[in-house]
């Protein structure tokens, strides 16, 4: 298989904290929001990413308990740019967020494409 078609791994950025006042419950939709665009990419024939399916895990493991405290910020934001090492591509979703507008400044150093609509995605077909 060629590189040009090797399925890309793709960071979903957007808001997951952001404009929650960290309550759960907006917390769970905020991430649901995220995961709604994971089964396109996949249909895409990439494979979907969030920073949180991978941080909350390591969060929860090292005994966190309070979001926004230490461990909690020694953990997000870190993954998330361990992530942007390893994928081809982000979809930047609407919604304001430091951490994903972090993602977008470190795709752009690694010089990776940032997508801002689904449908740029290369593979894409609307179903």
């Amino acid at each position: 298989m060629s590189d040009s078609n090797k399925p890309m791994m793709i960071l979903i950025a957007g808001p997951y904290r952001s404009g929650t006042g960290d309550d759960p419950d907006k917390m769970a939709a905020n991430l649901r929001r995220l995961e709604e665009a994971s089964y396109p990419i996949f249909q895409a024939g990439h494979i979907p990413m969030i920073g949180e399916w991978v941080a909350l895990p390591v969060w929860n493991t090292a005994g966190g308990s309070a979001i926004g405290d230490r461990l909690y910020d020694s953990i997000f934001h870190p993954t998330a740019g361990r992530l942007i090492e390893h994928c081809d591509a982000i979809l930047r979703l609407e919604g304001e967020s430091t951490g994903a507008d972090n993602d977008v400044r470190l795709a752009n150093e690694r010089g990776i494409p940032v997508y801002y609509r689904i449908e740029d995605i290369p593979g894409y077909r609307a179903s």
